[in-house]
């Protein structure tokens, strides 16, 4: 009988040993290792900073509070002073201002309140007078007093429905007021220890990078105290305009409504605007419906005349940033991460913009028709020349007496 002289079967892993082709390379398993690696280290850095948002927030806030603050804590602390006792005396001040401020918005709110109360009888009269007269309807008050119960009943029941939430409220106050004391104190460390954590921050770095980080600093600081400068600015001419206008119009509390129209449309972004608004339309309309009128449609007005023409005015010269680009930065602050984004998109997108300047490198523009920026009588002259002879105009548009070539000096 036949011997069989097949070779004897050969173990799995020899075999894929002995095949080159169906072996896994080494360098595979180590790429997989790295690339869970990867994923794993990004989705814990996501969920880290989802955890810690309201952290960075509270840390961005102060850094750009003590930036507006710094100028002046430098300006006393080159006269002696110490930076902890300097920072002490601003944030008393602020105080101060802000107790004023308040105070006398506090006195209006009182005074208002009583002649609401005491007024009360003789305004639903006067509001039910004007709905017949305006809508033809037979309203007195005998028919509101038998639909008060059935009013009051709801509100006792909204009023129910809110001392429920009593507790969720105290603690979303006392969690607003922990975030204000921990932005208070880290602006005050931030300000009066900024040499001391400046050259922690150097300390890490090579003599070049020091230099183009205080450079980025100093660039920062004085892009804030333009953007806090542009809304002063904004403010006291608001408050200017809307006194005259309120004066004029005979509304009580002229000057603190305008005090109020001033520093709340400037200094609370997104809803500032609406919340100063509000305040005059109601107090004029303790007085009668044709003022508070007048004084809505004057506060429309107005707001027009700032956003396109006062504020992009102010706002490139403070910040050196194009009107456009402003209200792009705005907008988009607030959509990334709401209010505090909108009031610190300025700044930092000033500080940007200088960065970006200074790294940038820019070219000569080719002469073409549509790069042409002279006057529209220099544009004309330009326009009549022959394609091969037209030259840049000077920067005031004046030809020179000699035949030499005119030219235009970009600032």
């Amino acid at each position: 009988m036949a011997q069989s002289h097949d070779p004897p079967a050969r173990p799995p892993d020899a075999v894929d040993a002995a095949d080159p082709a169906r072996a896994m390379p080494p360098w595979l398993l180590k790429a997989f290792v790295l690339a869970a690696s990867t994923v794993l280290l990004f989705a814990g850095a996501l969920w880290l900073l989802a955890k810690l948002k309201g952290l960075l927030l509270l840390l961005l806030t102060s850094l750009f509070l003590a930036f507006a603050i710094e100028p002046a804590v430098n300006w006393l602390a080159h006269r002696g002073w110490r930076r902890g006792v300097a920072t002490g005396v601003m944030f008393l001040v602020i105080t101060a201002l802000g107790a004023v401020f308040f105070g006398v918005l506090g006195s209006l709110l009182v005074s208002q309140a009583t002649n609401l109360v005491n007024g009360f009888p003789g305004y639903v009269d006067q509001l039910i007078d004007w709905i017949n007269q305006t809508f033809g309807t037979g309203l007195s008050q005998d028919t509101l007093l038998t639909r008060l119960p059935t009013i009051t009943e709801e509100i006792s029941k909204h009023l129910s429905g809110l001392a429920g939430n009593v507790w969720g409220i105290g603690a979303t106050a006392l969690g607003v007021l922990f975030q204000g004391l921990g932005v208070l104190l880290f602006t005050f460390y931030l300000s009066a220890q900024g040499p001391q954590f400046r050259r922690t921050v150097c300390s890490l770095l090579p003599p070049r990078r020091q230099q183009q980080v205080l450079w980025a600093w100093e660039i920062a600081v004085h892009k804030t105290g333009g953007y806090i400068y542009s809304r002063a600015l904004l403010a006291l001419f608001s408050g200017i305009a809307h006194y005259l206008a309120l004066w004029l119009l005979d509304v009580p509390y002229a000057l603190t409504l305008a005090l109020w129209v001033g520093v709340v449309s400037q200094f609370i972004p997104t809803v500032g605007t609406y919340l100063a608004g509000a305040a005059p339309v109601l107090v004029a309309l303790g007085k009668s419906p044709a003022t508070a009128l007048w004084v809505l449609l004057f506060i429309i007005a107005y707001q027009q005349f700032e956003n396109y023409i006062l504020q992009p005015r102010i706002t490139a010269r403070t910040l050196d940033m194009h009107p456009a680009v402003a209200f792009g930065m705005v907008l988009a602050g607030a959509a990334v991460i709401g209010p505090i984004g909108a009031l610190l998109a300025l700044p930092v997108g000033a500080s940007l913009q200088a960065f970006l300047g200074a790294y940038i490198r820019r070219y000569d523009v080719e002469d073409h028709p549509l790069t042409e920026v002279a006057r529209p009588g220099v544009r004309e002259r330009l326009r009549d020349r022959p394609r091969g002879e037209r030259r840049q105009d000077d920067g005031d548009g004046a030809d020179d007496g000699d035949g030499a070539d005119e030219r235009r000096q970009d600032g």
